[in-house]
């Protein structure tokens, strides 16, 4: 048998719903496109995207679970590139206050959202 699957979405649990739908918003243009209401509000789901790619970035909040994610090490990331000047989107997200991490040796920085996941952000491939 050979399989092949496609990239679909990424999944993170959020404390706070509506502030991470405008962080990814303002951060990297991603709207909502999708949502699934869970019975009698015990959970949300909101599918973010947009016209760059079809890959979508899933934020599901949970009714019962408004502490803060155990995240580890956050050896884990995901990454989006950005069309156009990369250095002035690194300003802009520095201004932001959201750059946790930067490696200038590689030309690379990461981001991080409201509940501690890390974004790797990267310049858009010519």
């Amino acid at each position: 048998m050979d399989i092949q699957a496609k990239f679909d979405h990424f999944n993170i649990n959020v404390t706070d719903l509506e502030r991470s739908i405008a962080f990814y918003e303002k951060a990297l243009g991603l709207k909502p496109c999708g949502e699934i209401n869970g019975p009698e509000g015990a959970f949300k789901i909101v599918y973010l995207g947009n016209e760059l790619s079809p890959f979508r970035l899933e934020l599901t909040w949970l009714k019962d679970h408004p502490q803060p994610y155990n995240l580890g090490e956050c050896e884990f990331h995901i990454c989006l590139r950005v069309p156009g000047d990369y250095d002035a989107t690194r300003t802009f997200h520095k201004e932001m206050g959201c750059v946790c991490y930067e490696n200038h040796d590689m030309g690379l920085y990461f981001i991080s959202d409201p509940d501690g996941y890390w974004i790797e952000v990267l310049p858009m491939k010519e």
